[in-house]
């Protein structure tokens, strides 16, 4: 079969057969205002919430073939992930570290400016830095084709080839363009069709699906649409994974905008309605220790580390004693306090000069979506 190419002169779609997609677009609006109200009710979101940033990070980039899991991610930046794990092993944590870091480079970027090519370019620069693809032009527009398909195939063979470089800085314009425009009336279907487009324009070398990812929760932010950009998409494309890409190609093969959207809009929905069973599992979770430990302890610190744990779920004791703020006596007490109640698991004793390595598991076994042991 001969490979689909990019549907030349066909964005911003013309047509949209809005009799299907309306029953589709009330829905998915609704699912992310019960998000986005549950936000408003959590305290400090971007901390309770972090073990669930860090998982979009690492499904986003296990759709792209890493196989980094949270735990794994989380027990390398603690220190406790062997010195000899393989090359492979290191790059993919190290593109899950990326992403969370690109990310929160994008917020700080939207202080100030808006979603454009200059953002895109600065975020994509971060994402690439010192992992696989790096050499490929990080924050660069590609200047040479590129191609969709099986791993070492060559463009005969590829599943999809995505605009020519030639044509690529008009398409990024128009691109640019859209995500300001007030033309389509409904948010999420715009962003269902920038989504697509990106995807299609691959505008880099190597990091377009990650980044394209990253700007689903980002738009929402920036669109008022959530207050915070802690939407968490990437659960529902890898758990239907070839259903994404066939829909994303059916875009330019058929010029199938309409289902793409109704695909993206039913993703919107499930996984708004998953993000509030995740969020409100973890409010849950820090409303009953912060009581049970709160009347265990004793402490004024209490909040204090529990927040601490929270936003590092797997840490060494003395980065705890160090960096938390707590006296270092009363941080030692905790932490014993903490793991009489077993809130805290042991992964790795103390040792010599070598710290003990504690984990939060209640709180990885939500983020996880599994029992965590």
């Amino acid at each position: 079969m001969s490979p689909v190419k990019y549907h030349y002169d066909q964005f911003p779609p013309s047509h949209l057969d809005w009799e299907k997609l309306v029953p589709y677009i009330g829905p998915a609006n609704a699912a992310i205002a019960r998000y986005d109200g549950l936000l408003e009710a959590i305290p400090n979101a971007a901390v309770l919430l972090s073990p669930l940033t860090t998982q979009e990070a690492v499904l986003s980039s296990r759709i792209e073939g890493t196989q980094a899991t949270i735990g794994e991610v989380l027990e390398f930046e603690a220190g406790k992930l062997p010195a000899l794990i393989s090359t492979a092993k290191r790059d993919d944590i190290q593109e899950v570290l990326n992403y969370r870091k690109a990310m929160n480079h994008a917020m700080h970027l939207l202080d100030t400016l808006p979603i454009s090519q200059r953002l895109i370019k600065e975020v994509h620069r971060v994402l690439m830095d010192s992992v696989r693809g790096h050499n490929k032009a990080p924050g660069e527009y590609r200047k040479i084709p590129n191609w969709i398909g099986p791993t070492g195939c060559t463009i005969e063979d590829a599943r999809f080839i995505p605009i020519s470089a030639d044509k690529l800085p008009n398409g990024m314009s128009d691109f640019e363009s859209f995500i300001h425009s007030e033309t389509v009336g409904d948010k999420l279907t715009q962003l269902a069709i920038l989504h697509a487009e990106f995807e299609a324009l691959h505008p880099f070398l190597d990091g377009n699906g990650r980044l394209g990812r990253m700007l689903i929760p980002l738009f929402l932010w920036n669109a008022g649409i959530l207050r915070a950009p802690m939407f968490y998409i990437s659960a529902y494309f890898e758990a239907h994974r070839e259903s994404y890409y066939n829909k994303l190609l059916a875009v330019s093969e058929k010029k199938d905008w309409t289902e793409w959207i109704i695909f993206f809009l039913k993703a919107l929905t499930e996984q708004a309605d998953m993000n509030c069973s995740r969020a409100s599992e973890i409010l849950a979770l820090y409303n009953n220790k912060k009581d049970e430990l709160v009347k265990l302890t004793h402490s004024q610190y209490t909040i204090r580390a529990l927040d601490w744990i929270f936003e590092k779920p797997i840490f060494k004791s003395n980065d705890f004693v160090d960096n938390s703020g707590i006296p270092p006596a009363t941080a030692r007490r905790i932490i014993s306090a903490f793991k009489e109640d077993e809130i805290l698991f042991t992964l790795e004793e103390a040792s010599g000069r070598s710290p003990a390595v504690y984990a939060f598991v209640e709180l990885l076994s939500i983020a996880e979506g599994r029992n965590v042991s």
